[in-house]
Protein backbone atom coordinates (compact mmCIF):
# COMPACT_ATOMS: atom_id res chain seq x y z
CA UNK A 1 0.00 0.00 0.00
CA UNK A 2 0.89 3.26 -0.77
CA UNK A 3 0.75 6.33 1.74
CA UNK A 4 1.50 9.62 2.12
CA UNK A 5 2.59 11.41 5.48
CA UNK A 6 1.12 15.02 6.34
CA UNK A 7 3.05 17.84 8.70
CA UNK A 8 1.51 20.76 9.33
CA UNK A 9 2.95 22.62 12.03
CA UNK A 10 1.28 26.18 13.70
CA UNK A 11 2.02 28.22 15.92
CA UNK A 12 1.27 26.23 19.00
CA UNK A 13 0.39 23.10 17.77
CA UNK A 14 1.79 20.54 14.94
CA UNK A 15 -0.67 18.69 12.97
CA UNK A 16 -0.01 15.11 11.66
CA UNK A 17 -2.28 12.36 9.69
CA UNK A 18 -1.38 9.30 7.29
CA UNK A 19 -3.28 9.41 4.18
CA UNK A 20 -3.83 6.12 1.91
CA UNK A 21 -4.70 8.32 -1.86
CA UNK A 22 -6.49 10.70 0.11
CA UNK A 23 -8.17 8.79 2.82
CA UNK A 24 -7.11 9.79 5.78
CA UNK A 25 -6.06 6.46 8.36
CA UNK A 26 -5.91 8.78 11.36
CA UNK A 27 -5.26 12.81 12.20
CA UNK A 28 -3.72 14.00 15.41
CA UNK A 29 -3.11 17.41 16.53
CA UNK A 30 -0.14 17.60 19.05
CA UNK A 31 -0.98 20.85 21.41
CA UNK A 32 2.45 23.10 21.76
CA UNK A 33 1.70 25.37 25.83
CA UNK A 34 3.17 28.48 25.14
CA UNK A 35 5.25 27.37 28.07
CA UNK A 36 6.95 24.67 26.64
CA UNK A 37 7.70 27.13 23.40
CA UNK A 38 9.37 29.54 25.05
CA UNK A 39 11.98 27.66 26.19
CA UNK A 40 13.27 27.95 21.94
CA UNK A 41 14.16 31.54 21.73
CA UNK A 42 13.45 30.66 17.64
CA UNK A 43 11.39 29.28 15.36
CA UNK A 44 14.52 27.01 13.97
CA UNK A 45 15.62 26.22 17.91
CA UNK A 46 11.96 24.10 17.98
CA UNK A 47 12.67 21.74 15.43
CA UNK A 48 14.50 18.86 17.62
CA UNK A 49 11.31 19.16 20.18
CA UNK A 50 8.78 18.74 16.94
CA UNK A 51 10.16 16.31 15.74
CA UNK A 52 10.72 14.58 18.76
CA UNK A 53 6.69 14.68 19.10
CA UNK A 54 6.31 13.14 15.53
CA UNK A 55 8.39 10.26 16.01
CA UNK A 56 6.77 9.85 18.85
CA UNK A 57 3.18 10.10 16.88
CA UNK A 58 4.39 7.44 14.06
CA UNK A 59 5.38 4.94 16.57
CA UNK A 60 2.33 5.33 18.78
CA UNK A 61 0.52 4.77 15.28
CA UNK A 62 2.64 1.95 14.18
CA UNK A 63 3.35 3.89 10.75
CA UNK A 64 5.32 1.41 8.87
CA UNK A 65 7.65 4.15 6.90
CA UNK A 66 8.58 1.57 4.33
CA UNK A 67 4.80 2.12 2.77
CA UNK A 68 5.02 5.37 2.80
CA UNK A 69 5.68 7.12 -0.55
CA UNK A 70 5.61 10.94 -0.14
CA UNK A 71 5.51 13.31 2.75
CA UNK A 72 3.57 16.93 2.36
CA UNK A 73 4.38 19.48 4.70
CA UNK A 74 2.81 22.81 5.30
CA UNK A 75 4.30 26.11 3.19
CA UNK A 76 6.03 29.08 4.84
CA UNK A 77 6.89 32.24 4.04
CA UNK A 78 8.88 32.45 0.59
CA UNK A 79 9.21 34.57 -1.86
CA UNK A 80 5.54 34.99 -3.85
CA UNK A 81 5.22 32.10 -6.14
CA UNK A 82 2.75 30.44 -8.24
CA UNK A 83 -0.27 28.17 -6.60
CA UNK A 84 0.51 24.42 -6.39
CA UNK A 85 2.61 21.30 -5.00
CA UNK A 86 6.51 22.18 -4.89
CA UNK A 87 9.33 19.35 -4.08
CA UNK A 88 11.40 20.87 -1.10
CA UNK A 89 14.86 21.79 -2.26
CA UNK A 90 18.21 23.35 -0.67
CA UNK A 91 17.29 27.05 -1.71
CA UNK A 92 13.66 26.78 -0.13
CA UNK A 93 15.22 25.65 3.51
CA UNK A 94 17.52 28.23 3.02
CA UNK A 95 15.10 31.02 2.24
CA UNK A 96 12.81 29.82 5.58
CA UNK A 97 15.57 29.14 7.82
CA UNK A 98 17.34 32.20 7.49
CA UNK A 99 13.84 33.63 8.07
CA UNK A 100 14.33 35.79 4.62
CA UNK A 101 10.73 36.79 4.34
CA UNK A 102 9.33 36.04 7.99
CA UNK A 103 9.78 34.47 10.78
CA UNK A 104 6.51 31.14 11.68
CA UNK A 105 6.24 28.18 12.90
CA UNK A 106 4.37 27.20 9.19
CA UNK A 107 8.07 27.29 7.78
CA UNK A 108 9.16 24.55 9.84
CA UNK A 109 6.47 22.38 7.55
CA UNK A 110 9.35 21.85 4.73
CA UNK A 111 12.35 21.17 7.07
CA UNK A 112 10.54 18.70 9.17
CA UNK A 113 9.52 17.10 5.87
CA UNK A 114 12.62 16.46 4.59
CA UNK A 115 14.44 15.81 7.27
CA UNK A 116 11.66 12.09 7.61
CA UNK A 117 12.00 11.80 3.74
CA UNK A 118 15.67 11.98 3.60
CA UNK A 119 15.51 9.17 6.23
CA UNK A 120 12.82 7.18 4.66
CA UNK A 121 14.23 7.90 1.11
CA UNK A 122 10.87 9.41 -0.65
CA UNK A 123 10.37 13.08 -2.06
CA UNK A 124 9.40 15.88 -0.03
CA UNK A 125 6.72 18.45 -0.92
CA UNK A 126 5.05 21.21 -0.15
CA UNK A 127 1.31 22.40 -1.51
CA UNK A 128 0.08 26.07 -1.67
CA UNK A 129 1.55 27.87 0.87
CA UNK A 130 0.54 31.44 1.86
CA UNK A 131 2.91 33.01 -0.56
CA UNK A 132 0.73 31.94 -3.36
CA UNK A 133 0.86 34.79 -5.92
CA UNK A 134 -1.91 34.58 -8.71
CA UNK A 135 -3.35 38.20 -8.59
CA UNK A 136 -3.95 39.62 -12.16
CA UNK A 137 -1.84 42.68 -12.83
CA UNK A 138 -4.79 44.94 -12.59
CA UNK A 139 -5.70 44.06 -9.08
CA UNK A 140 -2.20 45.08 -7.75
CA UNK A 141 -2.17 48.54 -9.12
CA UNK A 142 -2.73 50.99 -6.71
CA UNK A 143 -4.14 55.06 -6.66
CA UNK A 144 -0.69 55.68 -5.52
CA UNK A 145 2.72 54.68 -7.43
CA UNK A 146 5.26 52.37 -5.43
CA UNK A 147 2.36 50.63 -3.49
CA UNK A 148 0.97 47.33 -4.75
CA UNK A 149 -1.06 45.25 -3.07
CA UNK A 150 0.25 41.83 -2.30
CA UNK A 151 -1.65 38.02 -2.50
CA UNK A 152 -0.90 36.84 1.03
CA UNK A 153 -3.96 34.60 2.05
CA UNK A 154 -5.05 30.90 3.20
CA UNK A 155 -4.17 29.14 0.13
CA UNK A 156 -4.22 25.84 1.09
CA UNK A 157 -7.44 25.95 2.37
CA UNK A 158 -9.06 28.64 -0.11
CA UNK A 159 -8.18 25.91 -2.65
CA UNK A 160 -8.39 22.63 -1.25
CA UNK A 161 -12.35 23.76 -0.39
CA UNK A 162 -12.49 24.87 -3.70
CA UNK A 163 -11.87 22.10 -5.23
CA UNK A 164 -14.06 19.73 -3.14
CA UNK A 165 -16.63 22.29 -4.26
CA UNK A 166 -16.21 21.52 -7.39
CA UNK A 167 -16.11 17.62 -7.21
CA UNK A 168 -19.52 18.29 -4.90
CA UNK A 169 -21.09 20.14 -7.85
CA UNK A 170 -19.01 18.02 -10.58
CA UNK A 171 -17.54 20.07 -12.40
CA UNK A 172 -13.70 20.75 -12.47
CA UNK A 173 -11.88 23.39 -10.26
CA UNK A 174 -9.63 24.42 -13.51
CA UNK A 175 -12.97 24.93 -15.45
CA UNK A 176 -15.33 26.88 -12.55
CA UNK A 177 -15.60 30.36 -11.27
CA UNK A 178 -15.71 30.40 -7.13
CA UNK A 179 -15.69 32.84 -4.85
CA UNK A 180 -13.85 31.48 -1.66
CA UNK A 181 -14.27 32.80 1.89
CA UNK A 182 -11.84 31.46 4.35
CA UNK A 183 -13.41 32.56 8.17
CA UNK A 184 -11.35 31.88 11.06
CA UNK A 185 -8.68 33.94 13.60
CA UNK A 186 -8.35 35.59 10.19
CA UNK A 187 -10.25 36.14 7.26
CA UNK A 188 -9.16 35.79 3.53
CA UNK A 189 -11.38 35.94 0.74
CA UNK A 190 -10.62 34.50 -2.93
CA UNK A 191 -11.94 34.98 -6.49
CA UNK A 192 -10.76 31.88 -8.17
CA UNK A 193 -11.33 31.92 -12.10
CA UNK A 194 -10.50 28.81 -13.91
CA UNK A 195 -8.00 27.31 -11.32
CA UNK A 196 -6.32 30.53 -10.59
CA UNK A 197 -6.57 32.66 -7.59
CA UNK A 198 -6.48 36.17 -9.66
CA UNK A 199 -7.57 38.86 -6.53
CA UNK A 200 -7.92 38.20 -2.95
CA UNK A 201 -8.10 40.03 0.48
CA UNK A 202 -4.88 40.03 2.50
CA UNK A 203 -5.88 40.82 5.90
CA UNK A 204 -1.93 41.33 7.16
CA UNK A 205 -1.78 44.34 4.95
CA UNK A 206 -5.21 45.72 6.99
CA UNK A 207 -7.46 44.60 3.63
CA UNK A 208 -10.49 42.96 3.98
CA UNK A 209 -13.12 43.14 6.36
CA UNK A 210 -12.88 42.90 10.21
CA UNK A 211 -12.32 39.76 11.82
CA UNK A 212 -12.17 38.92 15.65
CA UNK A 213 -8.83 40.68 16.04
CA UNK A 214 -7.99 42.32 12.54
CA UNK A 215 -9.66 45.84 11.75
CA UNK A 216 -10.17 44.98 8.48
CA UNK A 217 -9.90 48.08 5.61
CA UNK A 218 -9.73 51.69 7.39
CA UNK A 219 -10.16 55.32 5.94
CA UNK A 220 -7.40 56.28 5.34
CA UNK A 221 -7.08 59.73 6.51
CA UNK A 222 -8.43 58.81 10.05
CA UNK A 223 -5.64 56.84 10.60
CA UNK A 224 -2.76 59.57 9.28
CA UNK A 225 -4.68 61.78 12.03
CA UNK A 226 -4.40 59.49 15.04
CA UNK A 227 -0.19 59.36 13.55
CA UNK A 228 -0.42 63.06 13.29
CA UNK A 229 -1.42 62.87 16.72
CA UNK A 230 0.72 61.31 18.10
CA UNK A 231 -0.37 57.30 17.90
CA UNK A 232 2.67 55.27 17.16
CA UNK A 233 3.35 53.04 14.10
CA UNK A 234 3.69 50.06 16.34
CA UNK A 235 0.84 50.84 17.86
CA UNK A 236 -1.61 51.25 15.11
CA UNK A 237 0.15 48.16 13.68
CA UNK A 238 -0.97 46.28 16.85
CA UNK A 239 -4.12 47.59 17.03
CA UNK A 240 -4.98 46.79 12.98
CA UNK A 241 -3.86 42.88 13.45
CA UNK A 242 -4.51 41.95 16.68
CA UNK A 243 -6.30 44.15 18.83
CA UNK A 244 -9.13 45.25 16.63
CA UNK A 245 -12.03 43.95 14.93
CA UNK A 246 -14.45 42.43 17.83
CA UNK A 247 -11.53 42.85 20.29
CA UNK A 248 -11.75 46.20 20.11
CA UNK A 249 -15.71 46.53 20.33
CA UNK A 250 -16.61 43.63 23.09
CA UNK A 251 -13.74 43.06 24.45
CA UNK A 252 -13.22 39.39 23.79
CA UNK A 253 -12.15 37.67 20.18
CA UNK A 254 -14.12 34.07 20.87
CA UNK A 255 -16.89 33.75 18.78
CA UNK A 256 -18.14 31.00 20.57
CA UNK A 257 -19.16 33.87 23.34
CA UNK A 258 -20.19 36.13 20.55
CA UNK A 259 -22.70 33.82 19.13
CA UNK A 260 -24.35 33.06 22.26
CA UNK A 261 -24.86 36.90 23.54
CA UNK A 262 -26.29 37.70 19.66
CA UNK A 263 -28.83 34.32 20.62
CA UNK A 264 -29.84 35.86 24.13
CA UNK A 265 -30.21 39.17 22.49
CA UNK A 266 -27.66 41.80 23.60
CA UNK A 267 -28.28 44.74 21.69
CA UNK A 268 -24.60 45.63 21.45
CA UNK A 269 -23.32 42.34 20.44
CA UNK A 270 -25.72 41.52 17.44
CA UNK A 271 -25.11 45.68 16.45
CA UNK A 272 -21.47 44.27 15.98
CA UNK A 273 -22.34 40.95 14.60
CA UNK A 274 -24.20 42.22 11.64
CA UNK A 275 -21.58 44.88 10.98
CA UNK A 276 -18.86 42.18 10.75
CA UNK A 277 -21.09 39.71 8.70
CA UNK A 278 -22.29 42.78 6.49
CA UNK A 279 -18.55 43.22 5.99
CA UNK A 280 -17.97 40.01 5.05
CA UNK A 281 -20.57 39.85 2.69
CA UNK A 282 -19.51 43.06 0.79
CA UNK A 283 -15.94 41.91 0.30
CA UNK A 284 -17.18 38.94 -1.16
CA UNK A 285 -19.60 40.52 -3.36
CA UNK A 286 -16.39 42.84 -4.67
CA UNK A 287 -14.47 39.75 -5.76
CA UNK A 288 -17.47 39.03 -8.64
CA UNK A 289 -15.25 40.83 -11.13
CA UNK A 290 -12.47 38.76 -10.78
CA UNK A 291 -14.15 35.60 -10.29
CA UNK A 292 -16.46 36.05 -13.49
CA UNK A 293 -13.92 38.36 -15.79
CA UNK A 294 -16.72 38.67 -17.92
CA UNK A 295 -16.87 34.70 -19.01
CA UNK A 296 -20.43 33.93 -16.93
CA UNK A 297 -23.45 35.30 -15.66
CA UNK A 298 -23.09 34.11 -12.25
CA UNK A 299 -20.41 32.31 -10.27
CA UNK A 300 -20.51 28.63 -10.03
CA UNK A 301 -20.61 28.93 -5.88
CA UNK A 302 -19.60 30.98 -3.42
CA UNK A 303 -17.52 28.25 -1.05
CA UNK A 304 -17.75 29.54 2.53
CA UNK A 305 -15.04 27.47 4.93
CA UNK A 306 -13.20 27.79 8.04
CA UNK A 307 -13.58 26.94 11.72
CA UNK A 308 -15.88 30.54 12.20
CA UNK A 309 -18.24 29.35 9.60
CA UNK A 310 -19.61 26.94 11.97
CA UNK A 311 -21.66 29.77 13.39
CA UNK A 312 -25.01 28.86 12.41
CA UNK A 313 -26.09 32.97 12.74
CA UNK A 314 -23.62 34.12 10.67
CA UNK A 315 -24.20 31.45 8.06
CA UNK A 316 -27.60 32.16 8.14
CA UNK A 317 -26.97 35.96 8.09
CA UNK A 318 -24.54 35.63 5.06
CA UNK A 319 -26.75 33.09 3.16
CA UNK A 320 -29.60 35.75 3.59
CA UNK A 321 -27.01 38.35 2.46
CA UNK A 322 -25.45 37.16 -1.18
CA UNK A 323 -28.41 35.22 -1.83
CA UNK A 324 -28.70 36.72 -4.99
CA UNK A 325 -25.22 35.95 -6.24
CA UNK A 326 -25.46 32.15 -6.66
CA UNK A 327 -25.29 28.81 -4.76
CA UNK A 328 -23.72 28.68 -1.52
CA UNK A 329 -21.83 25.53 -1.23
CA UNK A 330 -20.45 25.25 3.17
CA UNK A 331 -17.68 23.58 3.85
CA UNK A 332 -16.75 24.17 7.89
CA UNK A 333 -13.64 24.01 9.55
CA UNK A 334 -10.66 23.14 7.69
CA UNK A 335 -9.32 20.79 4.59
CA UNK A 336 -5.66 21.56 4.84
CA UNK A 337 -4.81 18.44 5.91
CA UNK A 338 -6.54 16.53 3.12
CA UNK A 339 -5.06 19.37 0.68
CA UNK A 340 -2.11 18.76 1.40
CA UNK A 341 -2.02 14.79 0.90
CA UNK A 342 -4.28 15.41 -2.17
CA UNK A 343 -1.54 18.25 -3.73
CA UNK A 344 1.39 15.22 -3.14
CA UNK A 345 -0.79 12.46 -5.17
CA UNK A 346 -1.16 14.63 -7.63
CA UNK A 347 1.79 15.24 -8.11
CA UNK A 348 2.79 11.56 -7.55
CA UNK A 349 0.69 10.76 -10.37
CA UNK A 350 1.67 13.37 -13.01
CA UNK A 351 -2.00 15.30 -12.62
CA UNK A 352 -0.13 18.31 -11.40
CA UNK A 353 2.86 19.42 -12.20
CA UNK A 354 5.58 19.47 -9.63
CA UNK A 355 7.00 22.63 -9.15
CA UNK A 356 11.07 24.00 -8.39
CA UNK A 357 11.11 26.71 -6.03
CA UNK A 358 13.39 29.45 -7.39
CA UNK A 359 13.36 32.17 -4.46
Amino acid sequence: MSFVFVINPGSTSTKLALYKGTEELFERELRHPKEELSDFPTVEDQIGFRMAAIRKVLEEENVDASGVVAIAGRGGLLAPLQGGTYTVSDNMIDDLMSNKYGEHPCNLGAVLARDLAEEWGVPAYIVDPVVTDEMDERARLTGMPGIERRSVFHALNQRGAARVAAERLGIRYEDSCFIVTHMGGGMSIGAHHRGRVTDVTNGLDGEGPFTPERTGALPVLPVLERMRDGESFDSLRLTILREGGVWAHLGTNNMMEVEKRVLEGDEEYSRVFRAMVYNVAKHIASMLPAALDGEKDRVDAIVITGGMSRCKPLMDELRRLLSGLGEIVHIPGSVEMEALAQGAVMALSGEVETRQYEG
